[in-house]
């Protein structure tokens, strides 16, 4: 008989997740409280409460050939970095490609995830759900749950001195559409991650003044590197990865020297006291420009606010503020499991691999997408799914109860000895490191000591080339025959949608730079062929 699984949530996990299922042989439903897919991605004129969605000109800051599905690539035509209208569209060509759509159920609310009274026997699952068109309720069965809801739903709302009393507009990042309406005001925004700094850097386009408050400041990134290269194809390779976690002081220092010679952060009042490795990167094009200029200011944390001000930890007072924009992240959790199954404590929670709940008698509910990658989410949570689904099957097995338990604690001190203590930092993942180790699980990390041999042009690409997510697909279970090809040609869908105007120059010879390049990778391969775990 058919494992029917339920699949919470149709955004960037759930629709990876349905199609994994497909593939797999299960019957996915789908259950979406909204009415259409996306997610996050899923921008509406209008805010709903619990349910996130990124700004009118939110543009994403992963790459599109690092961010895609490992067996669709997004279309060359497509800017390297997508404005949100441009990913949504990705996630429909995604789901009309795969056929997944019919395994959705929209408009439809899951409130509670219980164990069926056989679960001991069967690991099955009851569902509470309601049609919040109709308002009909009803309970259904399945066999296995993979849980996609994300974490940026519940809004995270810092209490400060006298806020209650402020007479201004308060506003939280997840309320935040877009600059009308903000003209000419003098704006406090509080939190310098992506969302405080995307905010900043747009509404100082039209408010008078703006105030960016941060407690240790932040290290910003660009979005594109040397040459105009996209910063995490440069950057995402498995020889960075491991001379990065080999020398971490090293490549901590080298990143900082880099990110200053971009702009001094000492000089505008950035520079926080822990290296770049030790946070969650800011990315943001813009931000310098605007403080240069003086529309936004930044300002250390607040320490309480009048009816009509703000007192900052400094000492410094600013009157007349208009609005105070909270950019303080969010509170994750999953309302409809009993916390006896996820248990989740100021945004700390203990699932193996961020998936598994170890505890459980029969592993038969997964949750995907639960975690921060410095990187792209979506490959990561595909190879979720992608393992996800061959344990329910029974084709995967998982390790023990106590090696899964130790393996959760391991990655607990790691973040803890690396990561400033934040609320921010608690489901932390390296994008090369976690792909690898799902994909070890799941039998398809890719064998590039082999391919050394049977196709070194390949091999070398996977190595010193950025580690896209198709290299997941070139060998075990889910080998996509056209994996080779993405990989051989995903520098020039990078560099296509640019090539809009004929230059009529010279081609440019580049045979010896190409064959100095070959050198280097045989010395470089020499020097690391101890650790080839790495690389195969």
């Amino acid at each position: 008989m058919t494992k029917r699984v339920a699949v919470i949530g149709s955004g960037a996990s759930g629709l990876t997740a349905i199609k994994c299922c497909l593939d797999e042989g299960l019957e996915p439903v789908c259950f979406e409280r909204t009415e259409e897919i996306g997610g996050l991605w899923n921008f509406t004129e209008s805010v709903r409460e619990e349910q996130a969605c990124v700004m009118r000109s939110t543009v994403i800051n992963t790459s599109k050939e690092m961010m895609c599905y490992s067996d669709f690539p997004i279309p060359k035509e497509f800017p390297v970095f997508m404005h949100n209208t441009y990913v949504q569209k990705y996630f429909h060509m995604y789901a009309d490609h795969f056929n997944l759509k019919k395994c959705i159920r929209f408009n439809i609310e899951v409130n509670r995830i219980s164990q069926a009274p056989d679960f001991s026997e069967l690991g099955q699952w009851v569902l509470k759900i309601t049609d919040k068109i109709s308002g009909k309720t009803d309970e259904l069965l399945f066999d296995a749950v993979l849980v996609c809801t994300g974490h940026h739903a519940n809004k995270h709302m810092p209490t400060f001195p006298g806020l209650n009393k402020f007479k201004g507009k308060v506003i939280h990042s997840h309320d935040y559409k877009d600059s009308r309406g903000y003209e000419g005001k003098r704006i406090v925004i509080i939190g310098i991650g992506n969302s405080g700094g995307d905010a900043a850097v747009e509404l100082s386009r039209v408010a008078s003044q703006v105030f960016l408050s941060t407690r240790r400041g932040s290290w910003v990134l660009n979005r594109i590197t040397d040459n105009g290269a996209p910063i995490d194809m440069a950057a995402s390779n498995r020889v960075v990865t491991y001379i990065t976690s080999k020398t971490p002081n090293l490549m901590n220092s080298y990143l900082a020297k880099l990110l200053n010679k971009r702009f001094d952060h000492k000089r505008y009042s950035l520079q926080p006291k822990h290296p770049p490795f030790a946070q969650h990167p800011m990315v943001n094009d813009d931000l310098p420009n605007r403080i240069i200029c003086g529309s936004v200011q930044v300002r250390p944390n607040v320490k309480k606010f009048t009816e009509t001000g703000v007192y900052f930890d400094d000492g410094t007072f600013e009157d007349n503020i208009d609005v105070v924009f909270l950019a303080t992240g969010y509170i994750f959790g999953f309302p409809f499991l009993d916390k006896s199954v996820i248990d989740v404590k100021q945004n700390r929670v203990e699932l193996y691999k961020y998936m598994f709940p170890p505890d459980l008698e029969k592993l038969t509910l997964a949750v995907v997408g639960c975690f921060q990658p410095l990187g792209a989410i979506m490959p990561i949570s595909e190879m979720q799914c992608r393992l996800a689904t061959k344990v329910f099957k029974g084709e995967r097995t998982l390790p023990s109860r106590d090696e899964m338990w130790h393996d959760i604690r391991q990655k607990q001190k790691a973040m803890a000895a690396r990561y400033v203590e934040s609320q921010r930092h608690t489901i932390q993942v390296d994008y090369i490191p976690f792909m690898d180790e799902l994909a070890v699980q799941l039998g398809c990390k890719p064998e590039l000591c082999k391919l050394l041999f049977t196709d070194p042009k390949l091999a070398l690409t996977c190595i010193f080339g950025p580690c896209t997510p198709y290299q997941y697909r070139i060998c075990g279970p889910g080998t996509w025959k056209g994996a080779r090809e993405a990989i051989m040609t995903q520098w020039d869908r990078t560099w296509y949608p640019l090539a809009t105007r004929p230059l009529d120059l010279p081609t440019s010879q580049n045979q010896k730079s190409f064959f100095l390049f070959f050198i280097v990778a045989i010395v470089v391969l020499a020097i690391f062929l101890q650790s080839l775990a790495v690389f195969s």
